[in-house]
C-alpha cells in the first residue's frame, strides 16, 4: 500500500506537470497567431512575461489572461506536490542511496521504489530491464534473427524517467564515470536516441545493484559490474 500510495503521489504530480505544459503551449500558440514571439529563456515567471507581452493589446490581454491565471495555479499545487515527494525522499533511505547514482534525481529514485518495490523480486538487475520493458524485442524467422525496439511492457512513467535520467547523465552530468563513457560512445556508434534507451536500460540494472546491495554508487566499478 504504501508503494502505490507513493506511485500515485508521483502519477498525480506528473499530470499536473504535463497540463501546466500544455497550458504554456497553448499561451505560445495563441500569442504566435497574434504574430508575437516570446523568446525561450527570457528573465522572470512565464506569467509575467505574457503579461509584459499582451499588456499593450486590450484585445489579446482578455482572451489569453485566464491562461496565465490557469498556469499559475497548476503550478502552484506542482510546488505542493513537490514538497510531499521531497519529505518522502528525507525519510527514504533506499531513495537516498538511488540518488547517488548519476543523473538520478529525487523524482527517478521515488519512482523507482515505488514501482520495484522490493529488490528481491528480481534475481538479476537484467530482468529490471525487461520488466520496465526496455529490452528490445527479437525477431527470428528462420535464418533471421534481429533486435526490433523496446517492448514498453511494465510501467510507461518510471521508463520515461529513467530515458530523462540518462539524457541528464550524457548531456549534462559533469562528472565522468564509466557509464557515461560507455554511453557516449555507444552514442557515435548507434545514435543518440538509442544510445539513451540502452543507457536507460543500464541505469535501471545499476540503480538495482545499489539497492539490493544497499550501497552508494561506486564512481569506479558498479557499472561494469552491471554490464
Amino acid at each position: 500500500m504504501d508503494a502505490q500510495a507513493l506511485r500515485m503521489l508521483l502519477m498525480a504530480r506528473a499530470q499536473l506537470v504535463s497540463q501546466r505544459q500544455a497550458v504554456a503551449n497553448n499561451i505560445r500558440g495563441l500569442l504566435k497567431t497574434f504574430g508575437f514571439v516570446r523568446a525561450r529563456g527570457s528573465k522572470g515567471p512565464f506569467a509575467v512575461r505574457v503579461r509584459e507581452v499582451i499588456a499593450d493589446n486590450a484585445m489579446l490581454a482578455v482572451i489569453i489572461e485566464p491562461l496565465p491565471l490557469a498556469w499559475q495555479a497548476i503550478r502552484e499545487q506542482v510546488d505542493a506536490l513537490d514538497r510531499q515527494v521531497n519529505l518522502r525522499a528525507k525519510t527514504d533511505a533506499a531513495a537516498r542511496r538511488l540518488m547517488t547514482v548519476p543523473g538520478v534525481g529525487v523524482i527517478v529514485a521515488l519512482a523507482y521504489t515505488a514501482v520495484i518495490d522490493n529488490p528481491g523480486r528480481f534475481k538479476r538487475g537484467t530482468s529490471v530491464g525487461a520488466y520496465l520493458g526496455l529490452t528490445p524485442r527479437r525477431y527470428q524467422s528462420g535464418e533471421v534473427d534481429k533486435a526490433g525496439s523496446i517492448s514498453k511492457c511494465g510501467d510507461g512513467l518510471l521508463r520515461s524517467y529513467l530515458f530523462e535520467a540518462a539524457n541528464v547523465l550524457l548531456s549534462r552530468h559533469p562528472r565522468l564515470c564509466k557509464l557515461k563513457t560507455w554511453g557516449l560512445a555507444l552514442a557515435k556508434r548507434i545514435g543518440t536516441r538509442r544510445a539513451k534507451l540502452a543507457v536507460a536500460r543500464k541505469l535501471a540494472v545499476v540503480m538495482h545493484r545499489v539497492w539490493k546491495d544497499d550501497c552508494d554508487f561506486n564512481w569506479g566499478d558498479t557499472p561494469a559490474a552491471a554490464a
